[in-house]
């Protein structure tokens, strides 16, 4: 793993010629709508990535249906990830997302006692458009927002931002000053590096990713806006970054792929039948994280 000199420009980690890189991917298993681990997997196997699941939670759909089931996971973890320790499992990557309780918390702070040398990734899915999802309770809000100051790399989107900081969601209409104090806010309690999600301004038809951490240049990357939304984007987004990083590019370069790879994969699920409730059609697009490899 190599660092160098900012954190929009930095290598978090290096390929190591035919090595295929293990990433534990801690979510939960979403039945029907196309999120969390539906997504992380095939996204980083196509980055030449072996992904090991960790699942947080089962639901039969995502959230956004009535009358979905959810059974939480967190008895099973310490047993599971014991048995990975019994036959020597080695992890390059914690990449966790969606939790079911906060006991979850400790279990990924165990992953990280267990492998201090992996890449630890924090995508703190918990809210969106000033909203906190239906099965986060403020104790779990506040561990996420607990596990969000111990990452390399921490993914939130504005809402999540303001959880985090303990702060007033302001809407997505924010300034460029005003994304890079929550940038510097979110690296001065523990993240090393920030990739802020989802700026917005009335008018424009762009979306405004912010990319860096405590000390110098803070990025701004950019996608254009389309005008409806699907669930799983954010889950869409945090793979492909990962996935980007996990080949060896930089985080702002990996932050542009994955908007990038969003935004196309949206279009791609505009084509689709009921495509605002099925999710985001992204399968006809992996070749472009394959190619990543070379």
């Amino acid at each position: 793993m190599t660092q160098i000199e900012t954190a929009s420009n930095s290598v978090l980690y290096q390929r190591n010629g035919a090595y295929i890189p293990r990433v534990a991917a801690v979510h939960d298993l979403c039945g029907y709508g196309k999120c969390s681990l539906g997504v992380a997997i095939p996204v980083l196997s196509s980055a030449g990535c072996d992904v090991c699941p960790v699942p947080t939670g089962l639901f039969s759909s995502h959230t956004g249906f009535p009358g979905w089931y959810m059974h939480d996971t967190t008895d099973i973890l310490a047993d599971y990830l014991n048995a990975w320790q019994g036959i020597g499992i080695e992890i390059d990557a914690v990449y966790s997302g969606f939790l079911g309780a906060p006991e979850q918390v400790d279990v990924i702070r165990g992953l990280y006692e267990s492998y201090p040398q992996a890449l630890r990734v924090v995508d703190p899915v918990m809210a969106d458009h000033g909203k906190v999802y239906p099965t986060y309770t403020p104790e779990l809000c506040q561990a996420m927002a607990d596990l969000a100051c111990e990452a390399d790399i921490l993914t939130p989107n504005l809402t999540e931002a303001a959880i985090i900081l303990g702060e007033e969601w302001r809407g997505t209409d924010i300034s460029d000053d005003e994304a890079k104090r929550i940038v510097r806010a979110l690296a001065a309690r523990g993240a090393k590096h920030v990739v802020l999600k989802g700026i917005r301004r009335q008018g424009e038809d762009v979306v405004r990713n912010f990319v860096g951490g405590a000390e110098g240049e803070i990025v701004e990357v950019c996608n254009d806006y389309l005008p409806y939304m699907l669930h799983g984007t954010g889950d869409v987004y945090a793979s492909c970054l990962l996935a980007a990083v996990m080949t060896g590019r930089t985080l702002a370069e990996a932050a542009a792929f994955a908007g990038e790879f969003v935004h196309d994969a949206m279009i791609v699920s505009a084509e689709q039948p009921h495509f605002q409730d099925r999710g985001v059609s992204f399968e006809p697009l992996l070749g472009k994280v394959s190619a990543l490899l070379f």
